[in-house]
């Protein structure tokens, strides 16, 4: 893991973030940056507001308040297909892939952008994606909704790489696997950022989340409450115990 000095411009820069649910306020005026090549992560407990802020990025859900700038163009309240294709890709809590569909067509699903116009550059992002997740090339035409837990979160992540997205935004990829899984997604997610992806993650596991992160936010009830390198945050135990236990 890299802690060096952020430096640069950000791909991505939130200022003052709002988002309500009603009266109820789920995101507070967060403010934070993303630079190139890191693993940020957002951690926090259950109700802190992480997918909030991610749903809020990508157009899911509208928001209140403030400014989201993507590599240099303000991103506020467009359609999530358009976002897309400006280069930021959500993995969503739950994985969301199509299980009546084979693990090819939802990779192949992915590339609708594109495909049409260039079928080798698909042909040549599937094969980095297999490069990645060896088990996803043996079940290519096994249905999604028969893969294992695990399966299907390498297949999320993989049909988010075919897009060719600039920045991807990772939402629990840990959310119900066994441990040894986690390190292997988690290991993945690490190897992804080192061939030049930029990575938000959200993540329940916060001590194995900051082993990869180059830089954390800790988020309570809407608001960012601490941020810093991750080794910066482990080292403090009251924040661990706090916020993260």
């Amino acid at each position: 893991m890299n802690n060096s000095k952020r430096s640069g411009e950000p791909i991505l820069k939130v200022d003052n973030l709002q988002v309500s649910y009603g009266k109820i306020a789920a995101v507070r005026g967060i403010s934070f940056e993303v630079y190139r090549g890191e693993i940020v992560a957002l951690l926090g407990a259950n109700g802190a507001g992480k997918t909030t802020t991610l749903n809020a990025l990508t157009g899911v859900i509208p928001i209140k308040d403030g400014t989201i700038t993507f590599n240099g163009k303000r991103i506020r309240n467009l359609a999530t297909n358009k976002i897309t294709e400006m280069g930021m890709v959500h993995v969503p809590e739950g994985r969301h892939i199509f299980p009546d569909l084979t693990v090819g067509e939802n990779l192949r699903i992915a590339a609708y952008l594109y495909e049409g116009k260039d079928r080798n550059l698909f042909l040549e992002r599937r094969e980095s994606v297999f490069a990645l997740f060896p088990t996803l090339k043996e079940r290519i035409n096994q249905q999604g909704g028969t893969l294992s837990g695990g399966e299907q979160q390498m297949l999320a992540i993989g049909r988010a790489l075919i897009t060719g997205c600039e920045m991807l935004l990772l939402d629990e990829p840990s959310m119900g696997l066994a441990p040894m899984l986690v390190k292997e997604i988690l290991s993945t997610v690490e190897k992804i950022a080192k061939n030049g992806q930029t990575i938000l993650l959200v993540e329940q596991n916060a001590m194995m989340a900051m082993d990869i992160a180059t830089y954390s936010y800790v988020l309570e009830t809407g608001k960012i409450v601490y941020e810093g390198t991750s080794d910066s945050i482990k080292s403090q135990d009251k924040i661990v115990k706090v916020y993260l236990g």
